[in-house]
């Protein structure tokens, strides 16, 4: 059972890295400017996090492939003909779920979430220290609002054929700048990125759609700013945030008090129950948030309650059944969690209570099955 479960939880944190270093750090890593230590600095963040994943799914995962080649291999029969029950065949299997269980409340509820927002981090100071440095060569730069860039050459700073397309409402093409060359420079004191453009031409959207050149300026700054007005630490998403972090947003949401003014006492309690209304939209997604973390610390006791049986009665050698079946009961599972978080904005439906939902299914239907199993019905 421990080989399968290190086996199967290290195939899916390699199938899940791959999902999230195709969308980010191979795009980091396509650049010359990005040293492979770096995006190996970023992968070790990312493996914790995906860990809260890839810990219950490879539970389970073992769990079907293990009981299903004991069963087909008839050696349930043999254990039950030598006076071994299923129960106590299997309860040190139980426990290290439980102990997993146990490891997976501290990836969800402190670990994965902290080494999320240091990959996040890493990944935008990657991006910004990217800018600083130069503009990529061959690519359109949209990191800076209201602005795409492009630069056909970058050699160490000096620019050639530059073109600067100004955006209004974030799709229309106001004013292109283009120069034929020119240089870039960081001025780290004033947090802004300096493009000194050469020759440059600014041409313009006319009024009936034809390109007006409005002149040509011999030295050209170009200014842009690398903070966006602030300079101050952002809090995480709620979805990043630890357990310790959340219970403190809902102290803090809980807790705002708004002074009531000076109307009739059956308007100030219409007023309050407004208020309560709109308290709890806002503190909802936070309880979500809580209780997704705490409900998802105990998928591996479920998965494996269910795991047990199931793999007996299906009883085949063929890896592929197990892998496919453990495919579907997680599909199911997270369709709850879906469902929860979906409704996050609807405190009326009680979405916190629905992501518990799953663990009380998989655990009951679990518990029935092994009982039947252990009967031998």
């Amino acid at each position: 059972m421990l080989a399968a479960l290190l086996l199967t939880v290290a195939v899916f944190t390699a199938v899940l890295l791959i999902g999230n270093a195709l969308r980010e750090i191979l795009t980091l890593l396509a650049s010359a400017h990005v040293s492979p230590l770096l995006i190996a600095k970023a992968v070790l963040y990312l493996i914790p996090f995906v860990w809260v994943f890839a810990l219950p799914m490879g539970m389970l995962t073992a769990t079907l492939l293990v009981f299903g080649r004991f069963s087909a291999d008839q050696e349930l029969t043999a254990a039950r003909a030598s006076g071994v029950s299923l129960v106590s065949l299997v309860m040190p299997v139980l426990l290290l779920s439980l102990f997993c269980s146990s490891l997976s409340a501290w990836f969800n509820l402190d670990l994965g979430p902290r080494c999320r927002v240091a990959y996040l981090g890493l990944i935008q100071e990657v991006k910004q220290d990217l800018v600083n440095a130069q503009l990529p060569a061959g690519r359109f730069i949209k990191d800076f609002k209201g602005y795409i860039f492009f630069v056909e050459k970058n050699d160490a700073g000096q620019l050639k054929n530059v073109m600067i397309y100004v955006v209004e409402n974030e799709t229309n093409v106001d004013t292109t700048i283009r120069a034929p060359r020119g240089e870039i420079r960081a001025d780290r004191a004033n947090q802004q990125l300096v493009l000194d453009l050469y020759d440059a031409q600014t041409i313009s959207l006319g009024a009936h759609g034809n390109n007006v050149v409005l002149g040509t300026i011999a030295h050209y700054p170009f200014i842009l700013s690398l903070t966006n007005g602030s300079s101050s630490v952002s809090k995480p998403n709620v979805n990043d945030m630890t357990f310790l972090q959340l219970r403190q947003e809902l102290h803090d949401l809980e807790n705002l008090h708004v002074p009531p003014g000076t109307n009739s006492p059956a308007a100030l309690k219409a007023q309050l129950a407004a208020l309560r209304r709109q308290q709890q939209d806002f503190t909802e997604p936070v309880r979500v948030a809580m209780n997704r973390e705490v409900a998802f610390s105990f998928a591996c006791f479920g998965f494996t309650l269910v795991g047990i049986p199931l793999g007996i009665r299906v009883h085949r050698r063929e890896t592929n059944i197990g892998i496919a079946l453990a495919l579907m009961l997680v599909v199911v599972y997270y369709a709850f969690i879906m469902l929860g978080q979906s409704l996050s904005s609807r405190p009326e439906f009680y979405p916190h209570l629905i992501l518990w939902v799953p663990n009380f299914l998989f655990q009951a239907f679990g518990a029935v099955l092994l009982w039947r199993a252990n009967k031998g019905i």
